[in-house]
């Protein structure tokens, strides 16, 4: 039935409806399937946009398990009563914190020396990226933000929602809901990867950037494994190359440290880009 006269003019059906909401602002349409592919580019743009008028040119991933305690866990647990059971699980906090502040260090380290801090014609270099998360990437944005540097956390949508660690610079703090637009963003500035002892997660971001150097769909960069007992207790590379299932010299594409001034020893020595 045609609208009477008297009738407020901006609460008309027409108005109200869908269809009349610009695309841009209707996020009924926005979320339909059929449009998977815009918000693929949406995701994509957003991140590299705000990256690129932040002046960030390249970035080192960090990346690593965000179960790992932190020094703050670690004294709340020491503080409680114990039973033997908690007395194991606090023997493996102790180790385990050792990565924490290894990659913190990490973090300062490479922010101090690599380019985050001295900026050239507006642009930073290997500023510290992580998944965003707590545990190992945590660490590393903390050591970059104790150097006064900027860094990156590529956060994702998950089930258990995963908050930002608060030691992100806040223009910075990314979320995705794709894992591949994430992974895309992670590799395509990298001048190095660092891999923390860590589980699922750790091993995808690993094998992406492995597999995309080793069939030469993106440029060589330094693959960095942290704590060679923990990697070789888990993985059997060598077993791969026996199988013939990776060529012996894939086996040359990673390199074992085991503290950060070795890492960025091992970095400097690879050529990193600075």
């Amino acid at each position: 039935m045609p609208e009477t006269m008297g009738t407020d003019p901006d609460d008309s059906p027409q108005l109200r409806s869908p269809s009349y909401s610009l695309a841009v602002q209707d996020t009924g349409f926005l979320l339909r399937d059929e449009m998977r592919a815009m918000r693929f580019a949406l995701e994509y743009a957003k991140a590299d946009l705000l990256l690129r008028d932040w002046g960030v040119r390249s970035t080192i991933i960090v990346f690593g398990s965000a179960r790992v305690a932190s020094p703050e866990q670690l004294a709340a647990a020491e503080g409680a009563s114990r039973t033997e059971a908690d007395r194991e699980a606090l023997a493996r906090l102790r180790r385990q914190v050792g990565w924490y502040e290894a990659a913190r260090a990490f973090g300062r380290i490479a922010s101090e020396r690599g380019g985050a801090l001295a900026p050239r014609e507006r642009w930073h270099d290997n500023v510290i990226a992580t998944g965003g998360g707590a545990g190992i990437m945590e660490a590393a944005n903390r050591g970059a933000q104790e150097a006064g540097a900027p860094s990156i956390g590529f956060n994702i949508t998950l089930p258990m929602e995963q908050q930002p660690n608060r030691y992100i610079t806040p223009e910075l703090a990314f979320r995705f809901h794709y894992f591949a637009m994430r992974k895309m963003h992670l590799a395509m500035r990298a001048n190095a990867l660092v891999v923390f002892p860590g589980g699922f997660g750790t091993f995808d971001e690993l094998f992406e950037i492995l597999t995309l150097t080793q069939t030469r769909k993106m440029r060589p960069v330094p693959i960095v494994l942290f704590d060679e007992s923990y990697w070789r207790r888990v993985i059997n590379f060598e077993a791969l190359a026996e199988e013939g299932l990776i060529s012996p010299k894939d086996l040359a594409l990673f390199d074992f440290v085991g503290s950060a001034e070795e890492a960025w020893a091992l970095l400097e020595a690879k050529g990193i880009r600075k």
